[in-house]
């Protein structure tokens, strides 16, 4: 494949999709250590399944950086574009077919989570591709980034008291006791 960044772009779709999987149960293969909590989903709420592309696209970048930084510009706005598009699709997916059908399904949950990470990385491959975007651009990019990942972390251990931070299967919020 001549264009090495749509390479770099489809490996990070596998890759962000196969470690966002197996993500989903770290904590509990860990043994509940509260340590970690910030990085793995803690209960079964939307917001917690939103650091599955998160975690992972950001561990992808750092390799795929090495590789592609003098061939792509961007990277960083793209790497933004790509997280937030794949959050939003699955929470805009969960929201719409949860109102319509009363009730949720696992298939289209992980379905979302594929398809949000795919539109992320195509999106991603767009942007690495553009001219060099302004400067104001790659901060605002840099601030949402890393942005994201501290309200991960913090809303873990703190979570607000709104429906997507509640787990479905229990009521709670934030991190459940396991004994």
């Amino acid at each position: 494949m001549k264009d090495s960044i749509l390479k770099w772009e489809i490996l990070g779709f596998i890759f962000i999709t196969i470690v966002g999987s197996l993500f989903h149960f770290v904590f509990e293969w860990l043994g509940y250590w509260k340590y970690i909590a910030g990085f793995f989903p803690v209960n079964e709420s939307v917001w917690e399944h939103l650091k599955l592309p998160y975690w992972p696209l950001i561990i992808f970048s750092l390799i795929e950086y090495r590789f592609i930084k003098e061939d792509a510009n961007n990277i960083i706005v793209g790497k933004t574009i790509a997280v937030l598009l794949s959050i939003t699709i699955i929470v805009l997916t969960f929201y719409i077919y949860t109102a319509i059908l009363e009730t949720e399904i696992l298939l289209i949950d992980i379905a979302s989570f594929i398809i949000g990470v795919a539109v992320g990385q195509l999106v991603s491959y767009k942007v690495l591709k553009l001219s060099v975007l302004p400067k104001t651009v790659t901060i605002i990019s840099w601030l949402i980034f890393i942005g994201l990942g501290i309200i991960f972390i913090i809303f873990t251990y703190f979570p607000p008291h709104l429906s997507i931070f509640r787990d479905g299967n229990t009521g709670l919020y934030g991190i459940i006791e396991h004994h």
